[in-house]
């Protein structure tokens, strides 16, 4: 492709990203013009009046209402405009990367904006996330007076100059996994947005559609707005409205300036881009696992990993030494990667990790005695391990608390003791009272104990596992309330608390605490789930106090048994069969196999 062509397809882009815009504004025009209406014919009554034209009482009884109808208007109109102006756009939470810190990096986007022919952005920032892209901040309401203790930016001071450009966000693990020149090939196309971006009808239409959601979302909070929510309300019902009028002009705008930008970074690194966006793929494919079994039990306890885009690096190259397909992929660890353009890459990822605990979990903004990192080397003892002792201990709470007696033999050692048999025998119903069809059209509310439900395809388990999962719940959700530790309640963020530079607080245009968190990773557990969780962690317990297992860490399914140095990776469905079928003996026959003996008591938290 000649550098003619893709001119002519950049230009394209950008003029039909122009055109759209004019509509935009051109919304906003005609909404101006319906407002000043009611004024425009007041001031033609009036002067009909004057000269003689408009005579009569007929004339004058009409020149009052549309005089008061005119006032009407105008106030509305001023006082949506006044909120329009005044509300703050969201802006997305992110780790700001001053230059002094990364000098290497602003280095390499300044060249290459310069290649593009663009703009250089404003500022860089980390998202945890795998994605990349140009945030607008400057809209006034970002402007002075900075929030205390700095701005979104991290620029200290109470005074700060609007950035003329966008802010160049990019995905933390991006940094960590990629290389330098792959690095490079991804952020081409998204550089190269700022150069439509700095088009002053395309930045006019962008501040007035960002004006009209922030409008939006202060008259949908009661609080923002509880002394005039009548006033509210109708502000909300215009600008939604307005957006709605802008909608499709708005999308096909944002189409053509991403067209205009994929086309100018054509010219740049096009061969090394498509080596490049496998990895975005691989690199997210990691980091989903790395959150949802990694990260997530440790946020549950508590703790939040310290080095989650570290992690990144050791989950991908264990699945390039498992998957046959990527084994290409570990030859590329010997060249730069990219998280060496930052000085202090260690302080640069523990800040994006406490970001990704907030965002993904809503976790407190700083740590503190219930909330404390940890590294991946403590990762087994400080949170495997104690996650299950948390809840083999709970499980036996509940136990104690629905009568089951601690053992059926009185002349077993320490017989009150909490041991794996008294779950088991508990558990244990005869053949014949497992699992059964639930009434045909049973209600939900009154679901009959241990039925099956069959609509939805998941066994409910046996009238004993139904009990104890609904106690296992409600114990659960008390220790939630009530915020003690290792449950998720000790990762919720204390209202008031305050938040670092550059990630906003209480208050900030950045978010809204009590909003958090914003991208959750799962729903919550069901009962089931909850019971199978708690039967594990009892076996996984025995397993370590009384058969020298160790707890673990797999890179890419979380929390491990290592039995005799190996994964015990055929337990889940022996825990199954024995909630959801009452039948204890494929369990009993893998603790036989492994050495690990029920009747002993265990050491709980």
């Amino acid at each position: 492709m000649t550098s003619t062509s893709v001119g002519i397809g950049a230009e394209a882009g950008a003029q039909a990203a122009r055109s759209r815009a004019l509509a935009v504004l051109r919304i906003r025009g005609r909404a101006l013009a319906m407002a000043l209406l009611p004024a425009a014919a007041a001031v033609i009554l009036l002067t009909g009046g004057s000269t003689g034209h408009f005579v009569g009482h007929g004339w004058d009884t009409v020149r009052w209402i549309v005089g008061a109808l005119a006032v009407l208007v105008l106030l509305a109109a001023a006082a949506v405009a006044l909120v329009v102006a005044r509300a703050r756009p969201a802006v997305s939470p992110t780790v700001p990367i001053p230059e002094e810190s990364a000098p290497d990096l602003y280095r390499m986007v300044r060249d290459l904006a310069d290649r593009l022919d663009v703009p250089a952005p404003s500022a860089i920032a980390l998202t945890p996330d795998c994605d990349s892209w140009l945030e607008d901040r400057t809209h006034p309401a970002h402007g002075p007076p900075a929030p205390k203790g700095g701005d979104e930016l991290g620029t200290p001071g109470p005074h700060r100059r609007t950035p003329a450009a966008p802010v160049l966000v990019i995905g933390s693990p991006f940094l960590w996994w990629m290389r330098v020149g792959e690095l490079r090939a991804v952020l081409a196309p998204v550089v190269a947005g700022t150069g439509p971006s700095a088009h002053p009808d395309i930045a006019a239409a962008r501040r007035f559609v960002r004006g009209l959601d922030a409008a939006v979302g202060v008259s949908a909070t009661p609080a923002r707005c509880p002394a005039a929510r009548l006033v509210c309300a109708g502000v909300g019902w215009v600008a939604r409205l307005l957006l709605r009028g802008c909608r499709e002009h708005a999308a096909l705008m944002e189409r053509g300036v991403a067209a205009a930008a994929a086309e100018r970074a054509q010219a740049v690194d096009y061969g090394l881009r498509i080596v490049a966006q496998e990895q975005v793929g691989l690199a997210y494919a990691g980091w989903d696992r790395l959150l949802t079994r990694v990260a997530l039990p440790a946020w549950r306890m508590g703790r939040w990993p310290s080095r989650l885009d570290a992690g990144v690096v050791a989950a991908l190259t264990e699945l390039s030494r498992r998957d046959r397909l990527a084994e290409g992929f570990a030859s590329r660890l010997g060249e730069r990667p990219a998280c060496d353009l930052l000085e202090e890459p260690g302080l640069v990822d523990e800040a994006a990790s406490l970001l990704a605990a907030r965002l993904f979990h809503g976790g407190p903004a700083e740590p503190g005695p219930a909330w404390s990192p940890v590294a991946w080397q403590e990762y087994p003892d400080e949170v495997v391990d104690r996650t299950w002792r948390t809840e083999a201990a709970r499980l036996h709470r509940v136990l104690d608390a629905l009568g089951v007696r601690a053992t059926p033999d009185p002349a077993a050692p320490e017989p009150d003791g909490p041991t794996l048999a008294r779950v088991l025998d508990h558990l244990t119903v005869p053949s014949a009272a497992g699992s059964r069809p639930c009434p045909p059209a049973y209600d939900a509310d009154s679901r009959t104990p241990g039925c099956e439900d069959e609509e939805a395809g998941e066994p409910a388990g046996t009238e004993r596992s139904a009990a104890l999962a609904a106690g296992l719940t409600a114990a659960l959700a008390r220790e939630e309330h009530e915020g003690t530790p290792g449950t998720t309640a000790a990762a919720v963020p204390p209202s008031g608390g305050p938040a670092p530079g550059g990630q906003g607080g209480p208050g900030s245009p950045l978010w809204d605490d009590g909003a958090l968190p914003l991208f959750p990773l799962q729903p919550p557990r069901t009962a089931r789930e909850l019971l199978a969780d708690h039967v594990t962690a009892m076996v996984c317990c025995a397993a370590v106090d009384t058969a020298g297992a160790t707890p673990g860490l797999d890179w890419l399914d979380g929390p491990s048994l290592l039995v005799g140095g190996e994964r015990a990776a055929d337990l889940t469905p022996r825990v199954l069969s024995l909630i959801e079928e009452g039948d204890p003996a494929p369990l009993r026959a893998w603790l036989v196999k492994s050495g690990i003996r029920p009747e002993k008591p265990l050491r709980l938290v």
